[in-house]
This record gives structure tokens, C-alpha cells and sequence, in this order.
């Protein structure tokens, strides 16, 4: 048998793989860009048929194709969704700006499955897109792809890292530690007090993450071409969202303005901007992490990291912390996503963005790294590492800006100076201020108990 077989569209033939469900216009991409050899995303590819489901019955409910025809395209997308379906999507990232190449890709499969299913020809043009342009149902795909995606993975991991971070938090009230500005010794903090500023960073960032997803879950659908919705029925876009909420469980409407949604990827960028953020509050903990665990000899010493593997092929016994430096590459990873996509925003031209698979690629990897990590970081960081309590005690006692509780008793002047000899001699701070004030070392310990310290207010 041959392995090849000959398909034919507007401009000739083709020969594509014998047992291939798509055509020549996906053939004629896979020739077109061998280019990094990276498909589009799996979670794009679902949104894609999501949208083609939702198109299908949408178009049968308007009486636009046969209602067993409608029936015959969801039921193949079903099939597909059900199974290993990404064999069937082989177009590269870079491709044409619009994602037509993705658009036809979609359509040429499900044209294959739905004609056996249906008994007579399907058309991929014809019927699969049907009131459909590739400039309206690619970026339509891209919200519905981040909207899931963020509803159903990233939010998720970001509430169960605040709650851990929240509950480890409570479990470790009760130390106290040396607070540290410019990475230099400052006035003592609980170590609740860090972690609960870590929590509050998570916080906001899934706060204004969900205020982005009203804007997310309006769509491009029924613009078609330009905007101006040639060749959809009016009540298109209304079917369509109707359609697809109740597949997803994620309520989509259709966008105010077509031309917007079309003509420019602003959304994708608000978000991948946010996502940004994230990342860099994802990076300051992972920092914190590092640090405090840094040693655990001639670092700081703070905190003991869950041991997960050997860290040298050369040093035994090395032990380094893997988790916090994984999120770290990450949060790198999702800053560099974020620059391409502000630049690919910039793409909008006139009527139409063209730089749309390169959003979906960046904003769906970037979605998808924050949502694993998060997860990572919560259960093998943030929940199992232990304190290292001599080493904060020692490190408190020896500390010369606890004098700083003295300011308002004996001045600045004179607790700068005591705090210098402190520093010249190695000595702790309360047994410098017992000779150089006229303060008993029963008041000096009342007033530089660092956890009373860690408070605030003025002491007296």
C-alpha cells in the first residue's frame, strides 16, 4: 500500500500520509514551517475544538447545517478530547500570523471524522467553519484556552501555596528570627511574620488575576473576518458562548466590540503581564527560601530544606535547595514569555493581530510552568522544611540593632555608640548596654526581648 495518498484544495494538489485525518492545507503548513519543530500547545488544541463543538451546535441550532450533521462534528470532537489527539496537530508555533494553518488543521480532522460518521461529505470550509473566520476562532481559542486553563489549574495552585504558606505560617509563630534589610542585620521579625507577607504576595496576585477574567472570558467569536461579522448569522456569537459555557462550566460571552478583540491581543497582555507579577512574587520566595536555608555551616543557617537529592557529582553529602531554584528558572522563564508577548501585541495591525500562535504558545506555557510550580513549591518547600532554632537564637542574641528599642530612652547618638562597641567587640548588645547606661539588666532584657520587639510600638 502506498504511504502516501493525493488531496487537492484551491491551489492544486498535495501528497499527504496515507492514514493522516487531516488534508492538504495542513500538509502544506508542515511543509511550509520546519521551523522549531514545537506543536501548538495541547491545552490551545482543546480550546480549538472546544470552539469547533460549540460552533457545530451553534450553527444546528440555527438550522445553518443539518442537525445529524452538528451532532456527527461534536461527536468527533469528543473522540478526539477522549484521546491522544495531538498526532493529528502537527503545525508548528511559527506559522502564519493568524493561525490559519492551526484554524484548517482543526477543520480538515474533524471534516474526516465527522463525513465517516455522517455518511456523506463534511467540509472542512463548508460546514467544520461554518460562519467562522481563522481571525475570529484563533482568538477565541486563546481566551478560552488561558480562561480554562487559569479557572482550572493556576488559580487552584495559587490558593493551595497561600494556604500552605498561611499554615506553616501558624505552625512557627514562636520563632523569632533577625530581620534583614539590604541582606544586612535589622530588628528581629517572627518567622510568621515573613511567611505571612509571602501568603499576602500570593494573595494579591490571584486577586488580580480573577479580576482579569471577565475580560478573558469575552470573545472574538462571530467577528469572522474583520469584525464585521460577514457571513455569520446575527445570532451567532450569542449560540455559540451559550454553547460553549455549558461544555466548559465557565461562563463566555461574546465581546462588546469584535473589531477589538480582533484587531489587537490586549487581553492576552493584561494577563501575561499578571502572570509576570506572579512570577516575580513567586521569585522573592524562592530567594527568601534559598537564603534562610543558605549553609548550612557558613550561610545563615535559618531553616533546613526538605532533602530531595544529592547536589554535587563531586561533593558528598551536598544537599541544595531544588525546589526554590527550579521556580526560580521558572519565574525567569515566564518574565522572558511576557516580553514576547508585548511585542506580539504590538502585531495588531489594522484589522487583525498577526502574531496569535506566538501568544498562545507563551501565555499557555507560562500559565502552565506557575500552575506546576506552585504546586512544587507548597508541597516539598514551603510545608516540610524545619527551623534551625539554636541558630536564630544565636544569631538574636549577638544582634546590635536590638539597641534600636533603646532610641527613645537614651537617644540615638548614644545607642549608635553602644551598638558600635558591640560590633568592635563581638559582644551582645545587652551586656555593652548594661555598662554604658544607667539601665538594670533586668529592664535591658525587658526591653530587648526580641519577641516583644517583634510587635512594635514604642517601648517603655
Amino acid at each position: 500500500m502506498s504511504q502516501t495518498r493525493i488531496e487537492k484544495d484551491s491551489m492544486g494538489e498535495l501528497e499527504v500520509p496515507a492514514d493522516a485525518l487531516y488534508a492538504a492545507q495542513t500538509q502544506r503548513a508542515v511543509n511550509n514551517f520546519p521551523i522549531s519543530g514545537q506543536r501548538m500547545p495541547v491545552a490551545f488544541i482543546n480550546a480549538l475544538l472546544l470552539a469547533k463543538y460549540a460552533a457545530a451546535t451553534a450553527n444546528s441550532e440555527l438550522e445553518l447545517i443539518p442537525t445529524a450533521m452538528g451532532k456527527c462534528i461534536c461527536q468527533a470532537v469528543d473522540s478526539l478530547l477522549e484521546g491522544n489527539f495531538m498526532q493529528h496537530f502537527p503545525v508548528d508555533v511559527f506559522q502564519t500570523g493568524s493561525g490559519t494553518s492551526s484554524n484548517m488543521n482543526a477543520n480538515e480532522v474533524l471534516a474526516t471524522l465527522a463525513t465517516r460518521l455522517y455518511g456523506e461529505p463534511v467540509g472542512a470550509n463548508d460546514h467544520i467553519n461554518y460562519g467562522q473566520s481563522s481571525n475570529d476562532i484563533i482568538p477565541s481559542a486563546i481566551h478560552i484556552s488561558a480562561a480554562i486553563e487559569l479557572e482550572e489549574r493556576l488559580l487552584p495552585a495559587l490558593n493551595k501555596l497561600s494556604e500552605t504558606i498561611h499554615t506553616k505560617a501558624q505552625s512557627i509563630d514562636h520563632h523569632v528570627k533577625t530581620g534583614r534589610t539590604h541582606l544586612m542585620d535589622a530588628m528581629p521579625v517572627r518567622m510568621s511574620q515573613t511567611l505571612n507577607a509571602w501568603a499576602d504576595q500570593i494573595g494579591q496576585n490571584i486577586q488580580h488575576l480573577e479580576q482579569l477574567q471577565p475580560s478573558l472570558q469575552s470573545l472574538a467569536q462571530g467577528g469572522t473576518a474583520v469584525g464585521t461579522g460577514i457571513n455569520a448569522h446575527p445570532a451567532f456569537a450569542t449560540e455559540f458562548n451559550i454553547a460553549l459555557s455549558q461544555k466548559t462550566n465557565i461562563h463566555f460571552i461574546p465581546a462588546k466590540n469584535f473589531f477589538t478583540h480582533i484587531g489587537s491581543m490586549d487581553i492576552a497582555v493584561a494577563l501575561s503581564g499578571q502572570l509576570k507579577t506572579t512570577a516575580v512574587s513567586l521569585m522573592k520566595v524562592a530567594n527568601d527560601l534559598r537564603w534562610m536555608n543558605s549553609g548550612p555551616l557558613a550561610g545563615l543557617g535559618e531553616i533546613e530544606l526538605q532533602a530531595l537529592q544529592p547536589g554535587s557529582s563531586i561533593m558528598p553529602g551536598k544537599v541544595n535547595p531544588v525546589i526554590p531554584e527550579a521556580t526560580a528558572m521558572v519565574a525567569a522563564q515566564v518574565i522572558g514569555n511576557d516580553t514576547a508577548i508585548t511585542v506580539a501585541g504590538q502585531s495588531g495591525n489594522f484589522e487583525l493581530n498577526v502574531m496569535l500562535p506566538l501568544v498562545a504558545r507563551n501565555l499557555l506555557e507560562s500559565l502552565e510552568l506557575l500552575s506546576n510550580v506552585s504546586h512544587l513549591l507548597a508541597e516539598k518547600a514551603i510545608a516540610t522544611f524545619t527551623v534551625r532554632e539554636e541558630t536564630l537564637n544565636k544569631a538574636l542574641s549577638r544582634n546590635p540593632i536590638l539597641v534600636t528599642a533603646l532610641n527613645p530612652i537614651i537617644g540615638y547618638l548614644k545607642a549608635a555608640e553602644i551598638a558600635k562597641i558591640a560590633y568592635q567587640e563581638g559582644r551582645p548588645i545587652i551586656d555593652v548596654a548594661n555598662e554604658q547606661t544607667d539601665l538594670s539588666t533586668a529592664e535591658l532584657e525587658r526591653l530587648l526581648d526580641p519577641a516583644k520587639l517583634t510587635q512594635g510600638g514604642v517601648q517603655s
